[in-house]
């Protein structure tokens, strides 16, 4: 099943599983942001638009998603924020580089198919001296999680994957610098990371 195909159908129900699970994650990851002045911030992978009522409102955003029903979804949370609305890939940004003072990504690097992909694409159009705002799950370097891997084979093809590792992705992407990195829910499986463009 294509990603597309798998976030366009569960559009629909995506709140009622993903919403009260992650709010303080996401108030604890966007809390970073800066909150003077006005900067251009991508928001990549937005989903439902989950984090929009959590953002403050000085700063100019875009809005990324694969899919159009997610985006659709979206515009209702929208406020009075300054966004743009883009219907693309987070592994293939359709931006020039170094365009976006921050980039915000949640819960997107362990859906698509190649976080490496994803990660070095945001590291192109944010500008140096600018951040990378990640929350997601993630497993740490050499940690067993049997029931974890043995669901991804499953879980990958509905809706995201149960089996990535932060750090060999960091690795394989360059001008990065991690600021932070917290433990956000679920025994730190879920975590909150801000990476800097070096």
């Amino acid at each position: 099943m294509s990603l597309r195909f798998a976030y366009t159908a569960l559009a629909p129900f995506y709140d009622a599983v993903v919403s009260r699970a992650s709010v303080q994650a996401r108030r604890m990851s966007i809390a970073a942001l800066p909150v003077d002045g006005c900067q251009r911030i991508l928001l990549s992978g937005v989903g439902t638009g989950l984090d929009l009522p959590l953002l403050p409102a000085n700063h100019a955003y875009v809005a990324l998603d694969l899919t159009r029903a997610m985006l659709d979804r979206a515009l209702s949370r929208k406020g009075e924020l300054n966004i743009a609305w883009v219907q693309g890939d987070s592994q293939a940004l359709p931006f020039g580089n170094a365009v976006f003072d921050q980039a915000v990504l949640h819960l997107i690097l362990a859906v698509v198919p190649d976080s490496v992909s994803a990660l070095r694409e945001t590291v192109r159009v944010v500008k140096p001296g600018g951040s990378l705002y990640i929350l997601d799950k993630f497993l740490r370097p050499g940690q067993r999680a049997l029931l974890r891997r043995a669901l991804n084979p499953l879980a990958r093809r509905i809706a995201t994957r149960t089996d990535v590792v932060f750090e060999d992705v960091l690795a394989q992407a360059t001008g990065l610098a991690v600021a932070s990195d917290d433990a956000a829910a679920f025994g730190g499986w879920f975590r909150c990371i801000r990476l800097v463009r070096i």
